[in-house]
């Protein structure tokens, strides 16, 4: 069973998730609009990826005798100024959901829940993961630029990287 203070914890990284989907959903659509079909397949992927995050999380909340809960959250913003800004602003979420893990982790070690500390550790490699990525997506973008040709080029990259599926 867990502790009150870990269920609540899990519930609000529940959120995070929730809302992280929802706000590459909007960057997608944001991309899609703009002709950047590559980047919006990308996009969608990765906000399904996050849903995927936080169903895992979802049920493992339920699993362990506690209440997995649905909330509400801010609306995700509809228009961004750049591509650049899009994986600005994708890289500065993941920096914060890898934060929020970290804290979870924290609080389960203080709690000696070692069990969801485990589960867990999923989390924080897959937070390394997606803050490598989103790095390197950042610099593939400083280093061909976003004008003319290297807009092309950029969107045709972004929309060839292998989709994850967990």
């Amino acid at each position: 069973m867990l502790s009150k203070k870990i269920e609540k914890a899990l519930n609000d990284q529940i959120a995070s998730e929730n809302y992280a989907s929802h706000y590459y959903l909007s960057m997608a659509s944001w991309c899609d609009k703009n002709g950047l079909h590559g980047c919006a397949g990308f996009l969608y992927s990765h906000a399904d990826q996050e849903r995927t995050h936080m169903m895992k999380l979802f049920h493992y909340v339920n699993d362990a005798g506690a209440h997995a809960r649905v909330t509400a959250f801010k609306e995700s913003p509809e228009t961004f100024k750049s591509l650049l800004d899009v994986f600005k602003l994708v890289l500065k979420n993941e920096r914060l959901v890898s934060a929020q893990i970290n804290r979870l982790v924290d609080i389960c070690l203080s709690e000696s829940d070692y069990s969801t500390f485990n589960f867990l550790q999923w989390y924080v490699a897959e937070q390394h993961e997606e803050e490598l990525q989103f790095t390197r997506i950042l610099d593939l973008i400083k280093i061909t630029g976003l004008e003319g040709r290297g807009l092309f080029l950029v969107d045709k990259e972004i929309g060839a990287m292998p989709k994850k599926t967990n």
